[in-house]
């Protein structure tokens, strides 16, 4: 019987998906690629049997850096190499339309909770700061 199950897209197929919606894609190091379009990008891994994963972002570009969302509860921000500044609206609004077209181009899953809005990648309270020290 004839197997039902397509095979896997080849790293130039999704390259190709990629470059239709209006990414620009780049090879890098170790099997990665980076996704750009406008101020915002993601580093890809492709594995051989035809899954990706997201190796970094989807985030702001921070000069050559994708710059990680970090909220402290009172305010986010965009953390990069040597740089953390706050993150304004359209940061945000960025982010968040990247990382939907991104999922819509790669036909990943676009999960409800992230629909909503901008996820953040770190999450630091100033009331959390040091308490797993104090725990016996």
């Amino acid at each position: 019987m004839p197997s039902t199950q397509a095979s896997p897209p080849t790293r130039e197929t999704v390259h190709g998906q990629l470059r239709a919606a209006g990414f620009q894609v780049t090879p890098q190091d170790h099997g990665r690629f980076r996704v750009q379009k406008e101020s915002c990008a993601a580093e890809i891994l492709y594995r051989p049997e035809g899954r990706f994963e997201l190796a970094e972002g989807p985030g702001y570009l921070v000069g050559a850096s994708i710059a990680r969302l970090e909220d402290e509860g009172y305010q986010k921000f965009l953390v990069g190499e040597g740089v953390k500044v706050p993150a304004l609206a359209e940061h945000l609004h960025a982010i968040h339309r990247f990382s939907e077209e991104l999922k819509a181009a790669l036909g990943l899953t676009s999960l409800y909770n992230e629909s909503l809005g901008t996820v953040s990648d770190i999450y630091v309270y100033d009331r959390l700061r040091g308490r797993e020290k104090d725990q016996v």
